[in-house]
Parts: structure tokens; sequence; C-alpha cells
């Protein structure tokens, strides 16, 4: 019976110490391509959630409950050969803390994805060198995912992933692909991670921070304050708005949070949200309808 449990022990332990980073859900949606064959879809789906959720990617060991959760969606609009094209769909959220809420951090679709891939290869990352482009990307956002966690948690927590996502930026570069350089436009994988680690956008990094850590997790504790941190958290963002109208970060922030601060504001103890409502059209105006039910 002791050996038992000490088996029971040691195995526990030994999941403990290699528990992965990630709760990673990876969709490959594949309705745009004809023909009936679409088992390439399938094995690459496994391929991707088996890459994602088994490699570590950091050196902290996570709990069970510590995983980030995520998904990424895949949708394939053209194949030629080896050849794909298509659009990434990134999400990432948190639990709040002491509740039984999940807030959205990052909900990001990058449309420059195109990338080569045959049945049964095997996905590999080389942080030396690159190796594909499917790898290099999935690997950024993993990155990305990371570092835009970890900077809810602490301020300007998630530099070191950002700086991984930069580097593998910066091997890509010569890849030949869309969406590692700067003349590639203005919402791509190289504005994000290049404004990330700006030191023009600390302000952006240190509402991230205070919008949920000083903000949603206070929640439980004092509604009122907690909210009152939010509204500061906005005001802050029009700062950066009135500096920078085309801020590509604040467009990412309100992709993820638009519903959620209406949910704020319309519930619970009241605050005065006419100059709120105001800084949110400003900031973001195709969330009208959305602002005009904050009352």
């Amino acid at each position: 019976m002791r050996k038992i449990v000490q088996i029971v022990f040691a195995l526990f332990a030994f999941i403990q110490l290699n528990a992965q980073e990630l709760n990673c859900t990876i969709t490959v949606n594949s309705d745009k391509i004809p023909g009936s064959n679409k088992q390439i879809f399938t094995t690459l789906q496994n391929s991707l959630n088996e890459f994602v959720n088994q490699n570590r990617w950091t050196n902290f060991n996570y709990k069970p409950q510590e995983l980030i959760n995520c998904n990424l969606t895949l949708t394939i609009l053209e194949q030629s050969g080896t050849d794909f094209k298509g659009h990434i769909q990134i999400q990432s959220s948190r639990p709040v803390y002491n509740s039984n809420y999940v807030t959205p951090v990052f909900n990001f679709k990058d449309d420059n994805f195109s990338f080569q891939y045959t049945e049964f290869e095997p996905l590999q990352f080389n942080e030396n060198s690159f190796e594909s482009n499917l790898v290099s990307i999935v690997t950024f956002y993993v990155y990305t995912i990371l570092g835009m966690d970890a900077d809810t948690f602490s301020l300007n927590g998630g530099t070191a992933y950002f700086s991984k996502a930069q580097d593998i930026l910066v091997l890509a570069q010569q890849s030949g692909y869309t969406g590692w350089n700067q003349n590639d436009g203005t919402k791509t994988r190289f504005t994000l991670i290049d404004n990330m680690l700006s030191p023009t956008y600390d302000m952006f990094r240190e509402a991230m921070f205070n919008y949920h850590f000083n903000g949603l997790d206070q929640m439980s504790r004092d509604v009122k304050t907690a909210k009152q941190t939010v509204f500061k958290v906005i005001e802050n963002l029009k700062t950066i708005y009135d500096a920078r109208p085309n801020a590509f970060l604040l467009r990412v922030f309100m992709d993820s949070k638009a519903d959620e601060i209406v949910d704020i504001f319309s519930d619970g103890p009241r605050v005065d949200t006419s100059e709120l409502k105001e800084d949110l059209l400003r900031i973001s105006p195709l969330n009208a309808s959305k602002w005009e039910a904050i009352k």
C-alpha cells in the first residue's frame, strides 16, 4: 500500500513538474476548400494541438488552474498543392480573482496568413533559425499570448515573452512571407510586437495591468472603487488616442474589451458615465452602438 501511495505521489509530482503553460484549442476550418478528402486538415489540427500544448514555452511550472486558456482558429481559404492561405484568429482569456468570471485578454485576427505544409511533416521550433512560416506564426502568437497574460498580473510582466516574439519576427523577416515587415501594413505582427515593446506605448501596458489587476481583480472586494479604476484606465487610453489617434493597440484593446466595458458600467454601483462615454466614442467610434447601452 505504501508503495502505491509513493507511486501516486511521484506521478502527481511529475505531472506538476511537467505541466505546460497553455490550455489551447486549435481548430482548422477548411470549409472553403472544395473536395471530400479533408484528412490533411485533421492531421494538421492534431499536430498543431500537440505542438502547442505539449511543448514547454517558459521556465515556470504552471499549476493546472493556472494554465492560460486560449484558442487559435485557422481558416483556410485557398489551397494549391502544399501552399495554403487564409487567416488566423487568436483569443486568450484569464480568470478574474475570487470569481467565476473569465475575462478576454487578447482577441486578434491576422489576415497575413500563408504557409506550406505536407501531411505528417513534424512541426519543430528552432529559436535560432526560420524553419516554417506556420511554426513561426503559431509560436509568435504563443509568446504574444504569454506576454499579454503576464502583463495583466504585473506591470510590464510580459516583456520577456514579447522579446521572444520579436526574435521570431526578426528571423522571419527574410522569408518572403507577409506580416513580418514594417512595409507589410499597419495591422500586422510587426506592428503588434513593435508597439508592445515601444516606450511610446508604456501607458498602454500600464493600462492593461491596472484594468485587470487593480480593476477587475478588485471587483469582489470593492466594486465601486474597481469601476473607478477601470474608468481611469479609459481616461489614460484617451490620452494615447489624443497623441496618436490611429494607435493600433487601442483597436486591439477594444476588440477584446468593448462588450465587457459595457457590462461593467451597466450594472452595480453607479458612477457618472457621461465623460466615459465621450472618451469611448472618441477612442472607438466603431463601437458607438455599444457605448450607447452604458447608462
